[in-house]
């Protein structure tokens, strides 16, 4: 599991393939729902919250960008 604070430390490149990695993942692991061969659902929570940091720090960089204008 990525920290939010692991994630801040990253370039905007590693942050934007770490969430696309996350969101191919999260695909995956739906369809393994849906065929009643997922071993661990916890994992689909864990994968939406690495998306939803991953978003909310691409944001916040996004608005401090536009603050610094």
């Amino acid at each position: 599991m990525t920290k939010a604070s692991e994630l801040r430390e990253m370039s905007d490149e590693q942050l934007s393939l770490t969430l696309k990695e996350a969101t191919e993942s999260l695909f995956k692991m739906r369809i393994q729902q849906q065929t009643e061969k997922l071993d661990a659902p916890s994992e689909l929570r864990k994968a939406r919250q690495l998306i939803a940091r991953c978003k909310t720090i691409q944001t916040q960089r996004v608005g401090k960008a536009a603050a610094a204008k």
